[in-house]
């Protein structure tokens, strides 16, 4: 996930008006479903509750997008490797201007990408002038607001505000704000289930620039790494009951990096960076099957693990960290982590954004611009070269359909072929106007998704045979 870069309300009538303006963000008009709308919004931590509890929901007249299908429902997609895996058919070049802009929506500053679920795009986003972080859900057809959820948080600029990517089921959308409030939602109609502040409830330590971790749902339950008095812990999105949690002996802290289920000897984990290694957590019971202190990051931690398969996992990070490989290994039962190779920066690695492993092959834009491609050995297959850089390294990327999207720092989008046989652009265009465009991009049924710092704009990426 990308980590770098009030006038008090009236009660009377006129005072609703201004309401309902500040929550609808510009554009569709909204209502209020919650009592409580002549109040003001207590100070967090006054009553003791988590400030998601003390927010309001506001509904639009905007309605899901109608016969879109796919989904990108999580970080990375569902399975979180950053992959597209839909059928819908998809360009391979541009018109001179770029693929046909669909939609685009105002948002405050930051860089939290999106998640999409049956015609609805879901944005965690923060208004500076209420000072609320809003969750926001849109329509696919046109990025018009449905509802959206605000509640109170202080959040000063620190390379934006927003980061994280929500975590959305049928039935569910669970966030994670800048301070660490996570919130479970009714991910159809908005309406509040839960809320936990994971600093004043759980111990958890605010990582310098913000929460960057993005919530994990499986099984209905939200999965949240918050270092605390535990490592790791798994909540009911149901009933917000707490199922598991990882002890945590070493004091280790939230990172900005976000957890990755490995599939590994019939046992599935939840792989995460904390400060002071990695951890492998068993999915059902929440034990530690592992941990290694091999890969330490001290300040930014903030690509995720990337399982190559077989129990391989890449590690990478900020600042020069470059790159290292684990190998999980397991003896009648007891599991562990060694180190099999590390890589310069100057060879591999990222800042920001996590690598993608595609048809065997690993990518990512290293932190002097250029697009590389590895395979899991750690032998470097090719570089984009001199002429082709990706300004600062700090933009996402996607793989599908044989192709990387890949963005740079400006909102300039390439898109490459995947393979080992040399790096080759297809088509490159201007897709964003403003700058540290390093938010998640998110595709689902040739719809791609980007966002600079204070825009969220979609994109028709389909062949014309798909339209």
């Amino acid at each position: 996930m990308a980590v770098r870069l009030s006038v008090p309300l009236s009660v009377a009538a006129a005072g609703a008006l201004t309401i309902a303006v500040w929550l609808g963000g510009g554009g569709t008009a909204l209502s209020m479903r919650v009592p409580g709308m002549d109040r003001l919004f207590q100070e967090v931590g006054s009553t003791g509750r988590p400030a998601p509890e003390l927010g309001r929901l506001a509904t639009g007249d905007a309605v899901p997008a109608v016969g879109i299908g796919g989904s990108w429902p999580c970080f990375r997609d569902a399975d979180r490797d950053g992959i597209s895996r839909e059928t819908v058919p998809l360009a391979r070049t541009w018109p001179q201007g770029g693929p046909p802009l669909l939609w685009a929506r105002d948002l405050g500053e930051g860089h939290a990408g999106p998640a999409v679920l049956n015609g609805r795009v879901y944005l965690l986003d923060y208004d500076v002038a209420q000072k609320t972080d809003v969750i926001r859900c849109l329509s696919l057809a046109d990025g018009a607001e449905i509802w959206n959820y605000a509640y109170p948080v202080k959040v000063k600029r620190n390379h934006g505000m927003s980061r994280t990517v929500p975590a959305v089921t049928d039935e569910y959308v669970v966030t994670m704000g800048p301070k660490c409030h996570v919130t479970c939602l009714n991910s159809v109609t908005g309406e509040f289930i839960w809320a936990k502040d994971l600093v004043n409830d759980f111990g958890t330590r605010v990582p310098p620039w913000y929460a960057g971790q993005c919530p994990l749902v499986e099984n209905g339950r939200a999965v949240l790494a918050h270092g605390g008095n535990s490592l790791m812990m798994a909540v009911e999105c149901e009933t917000g009951r707490i199922a598991w949690e990882t002890p945590n002996p070493w004091k280790w802290e939230m990172t900005h990096s976000s957890i990755t289920p490995v599939d590994f000897k019939g046992r599935r984990m939840y792989v995460y960076c904390a400060s002071g290694g990695v951890a492998g957590v068993d999915a059902a019971t929440g034990e530690l099957l592992w941990k290694t202190d091999a890969w330490k990051i001290a300040i930014a931690n903030i690509p995720s693990p990337v399982h190559v398969g077989d129990g391989r996992i890449l590690l990478c990070g900020g600042y020069n960290s470059g790159a290292m490989m684990l190998a999980l290994e397991e003896n009648n039962g007891v599991f562990f982590a060694r180190e099999l190779y590390r890589k310069d920066p100057a060879d591999f690695g990222c800042e920001q954004h996590t690598p993608v492993c595609y048809d065997g092959y690993l990518y990512a834009v290293r932190s002097d611009g250029r697009l590389v491609c590895m395979e899991p050995a750690g032998e470097l297959q090719w570089t984009s070269g001199d002429e082709e850089r990706f300004y600062k390294g700090y933009g996402p990327w996607l793989a599908a359909a044989g192709m990387l999207f890949v963005m740079d720092s400006e909102g300039v989008l390439t898109l490459a072929a995947a393979g080992p046989d040399g790096y080759m652009r297809l088509a490159r265009a201007r897709v964003l106007d403003g700058h540290d465009a390093w938010g998640p991009m998110a595709l689902v049924s040739g719809r791609l998704l980007v966002r600079d710092l204070t825009v969220l704009k979609c994109y028709d990426v389909r062949a014309e045979s798909g339209r």
